[in-house]
């Protein structure tokens, strides 16, 4: 896939993501939103990997949203579990850890991972390349395992 269409698809998944409730019906009936939801600045990533040693040159192989303000939810298989995690770290995906114990080979076939979106409030772009499945997965608890 090219990387304008790449893009374009993770831009519109982003979008999707973070201004999908606006569209359609919820603007001609908007329903009564809690007195608390003003309170609380847009959270809403599309995260993607693929192999490849960059975005550049990977094809999205998997792409998942995350939405973490005001609850979690979105395609994550595990959201509550990841915003908690990314709460943890204040948003900064170079502090998710190696978590310990988790033992990989030194096979050399890179995944590499990208975050659009927003993240309280703030754009956030993110790239990163892994050596392989294991140790892309080996990073934080539930993240970057999608």
């Amino acid at each position: 896939m090219p990387n304008t269409a790449r893009w374009a698809a993770t831009l519109t998944l982003a979008a999707t993501a973070v201004c999908g409730p606006l569209g359609g019906s919820a603007l001609a009936t908007p329903a009564p939103a809690p007195a608390l939801a003003g309170l609380y600045a847009p959270s809403a990533l599309v995260l993607t990997t693929g192999h490849g040693q960059s975005a550049d040159a990977a094809t999205p192989e998997r792409a998942v949203t995350l939405n973490c303000a005001p609850t979690a939810s979105g395609t994550h298989p595990a959201a509550v579990q990841a915003c908690a995690e990314l709460r943890g770290v204040g948003g900064d995906f170079d502090a998710l850890s190696v978590r310990d114990g988790v033992l990989c080979t030194k096979q050399f076939d890179p995944v590499v991972v990208t975050v659009a979106g927003v993240w309280q409030g703030k754009r956030v772009t993110y790239e990163r390349t892994f050596a392989n499945e294991c140790v892309k997965n080996s990073y934080g608890t539930t993240v970057f395992t999608f």
